[in-house]
């Protein structure tokens, strides 16, 4: 076993810094990986290849290791992590935020709705809009006023008229 497997560990150890792009983690790795094959040397085919079947053990293992790493991010000491970095905003608000958004968007008329969509969301102009939508520039310009009312209102939570609270037109594109 081992007059197979110690020729190996070269090839083993560049074929995990390669994957792994860490030459402290790599060697992790390896060794993982001539523990595995260790332990399991009695379920390897006879005839097979113990050169493919280390790399695919090796292979197998460090996609496990970067799906684990993907899952639970990027590991950094305590001691090595600035103060600032520890203190995260809470994601609450912003997520309900984002389904009260979602929620006004669709109760918003569909015209009303494809208009704020292709202005605020897709960046067109209102004559490239009118021109998707086939209608007149000065109708895209007013179903936008009203649906970005609509979606202050229903943002809000009010029902009072809100255009007095800001301009009738921002801007023309």
């Amino acid at each position: 076993m081992m007059r197979l497997i110690e020729p190996l560990i070269p090839a083993l150890r560049r074929y995990a810094r390669a994957l792994l792009r860490n030459p402290t983690d790599a060697d992790d790795l390896v060794q993982d990986c001539l523990e595995k094959a260790v332990s399991r040397w009695h379920q390897r085919q006879a005839d097979g290849d113990a050169r493919t079947w280390l790399f695919a053990i090796l292979h197998n293992l460090a996609m496990t290791q970067m799906r684990q790493r993907a899952r639970r991010g990027a590991h950094m000491p305590i001691e090595d992590t600035a103060e600032a970095n520890l203190a995260v905003a809470p994601t609450q608000e912003s997520g309900l935020r984002h389904r009260d958004l979602m929620t006004a968007l669709d109760a918003l008329p569909e015209e009303q709705r494809s208009v704020l969509l292709l202005v605020t969301v897709e960046g067109l102009s209102y004559a490239e809009t009118a021109e998707i939508l086939a209608i007149p520039t000065g109708t895209v310009m007013s179903r936008l006023s009203r649906a970005r009312d609509r979606m202050i209102q229903l943002m809000d939570g009010t029902e009072a008229a809100v255009s007095a609270k800001r301009p009738l037109l921002r801007r023309v594109k």
